[in-house]
């Protein structure tokens, strides 16, 4: 079993998954569970298992079971009934998600009028009153009324320290730096162009319209491009598809349309300019060529690939949509009706907070492990001493 727990990972191929069940069919009570935790992390961690494990369940993927090919004929005609059934469950499905789309509508429009006076305070177009700015903190219940008071003095001098801000300032930038995955897309020459957005809307599509939403990013009048207005139209499908029903979980994003950003000369983000040399052949003489090439940049959004008739995109452009449609549905369902909190910070820590109780398990284990080692008659810390070069890097 020493054997085994010390072996690199880097060695372990799917032929050592049979040694080690062997081996745990031997082992008994509390100390076959611990061992078992320890070769279930060590095989989770190997790639050639993983690889292993993946290939034989691409295998059953889509193939019937043994048992159902065992049924009798009467069996598999009921079955074939229940599936039917199935079916009908789907389009019943599809119908309570298309009324959930238009709660989503009629909600929306009570929202809205608070969304715009997010909008009016961001902009400075409205100032809130005392009371609607009230807002008392956890710190601040724990304060002395002496404490407070001193403490807003504190603050009242730092205001007549600093600039008198309108509004507050760069604050769709900020909220988009503040989450993962849109400050993977910023790029340092977005971020002048994106201190001028003033407001995101999302608008759904008319009563008895395909299912769609609208994306609106609303700018101040800026030097980059003359729109006042950049949208992106995500149309959706909520519907079983024929070929395959039972697949069906709900509306899914079928294609999306962007717009025409109206740049400014020698302004537009999007593309950069390279110089290159060029020696004629003949000649020998030497030439720079000017060239127009596309930039990495956020605004690239507003120009997704389209989507043939045939529905067939190459591997890069099935990427790029699948990470565009994840991005236009994280900001209607997340960052337009939270953005404050991701300005602030606060929604991301909740978003975190799952992935901590996740690291405090695996903590634990880890110290059970350590335990279980110690106990371990064949255990031997020499061979332990230094990692493998696999667990170093990660």
């Amino acid at each position: 079993m020493a054997d085994i727990d010390n072996k690199d990972q880097a060695e372990m191929d799917p032929a050592d998954m049979e040694d080690v069940e062997d081996v745990e069919e031997e082992e008994t009570g509390e100390d076959e569970n611990s061992k078992a935790r320890q070769l279930t992390v060590q095989m989770m961690q190997n790639p050639q298992i993983l690889a292993a494990l993946q290939e034989r369940l691409d295998g059953l993927n889509g193939s019937p079971s043994g048992y159902m090919e065992s049924l009798p004929k009467v069996v598999k005609r009921r079955v074939n009934a229940l599936k039917n059934l199935q079916v009908k469950c789907a389009h019943i499905e599809a119908k309570f998600y298309e009324e959930v789309h238009e709660l989503e509508r009629k909600y929306a429009a009570l929202y809205q009028p608070l969304f715009d006076k997010r909008s009016e305070i961001v902009t400075a177009a409205y100032e809130p009153t005392d009371e609607e700015c009230e807002w008392k903190t956890d710190e601040e219940e724990e304060l002395t009324d002496e404490m407070k008071e001193k403490a807003k003095l504190e603050e009242e001098k730092k205001d007549e320290e600093k600039e008198n801000p309108k509004g507050i300032p760069e604050f769709w930038l900020t909220v988009f730096k503040n989450v993962d995955l849109l400050s993977d897309m910023l790029q340092e020459h977005d971020e002048p162009v994106l201190k001028h957005l003033q407001d995101i809307k999302v608008k759904f599509s008319d009563p008895g319209q395909p299912m769609s939403f609208t994306l609106e990013f609303h700018f101040e009048p800026n030097e980059f491009f003359t729109n006042t207005v950049l949208s992106k139209t995500y149309k959706m499908r909520s519907e079983p598809d024929e070929s395959d029903p039972f697949s069906f979980d709900g509306p899914e994003i079928m294609s999306c349309t962007g717009c025409t950003i109206d740049w400014t000369k020698g302004k537009n983000v999007t593309l950069k300019t390279i110089k290159k040399k060029q020696k004629h052949k003949g000649r020998g003489t030497v030439r720079t060529v000017t060239k127009t090439v596309p930039n990495d940049s956020f605004f690239n959004f507003f120009t997704p690939p389209e989507v043939p008739e045939n529905g067939e995109l190459d591997e890069d452009s099935e990427a790029i949509l699948a990470a565009d449609f994840e991005i236009g549905h994280f900001i209607r369902e997340r960052i337009v009706p939270r953005a404050v909190l991701y300005f602030t910070g606060e929604a991301i820590e909740d978003d975190d907070d799952d992935y901590d109780e996740e690291g405090e398990e695996a903590d634990d284990e880890e110290g059970e492990e350590e335990a279980d080692e110690e106990n371990d008659p064949d255990y031997d810390p020499k061979k332990d001493a230094t990692p493998p070069a696999e667990c170093r890097q990660q």
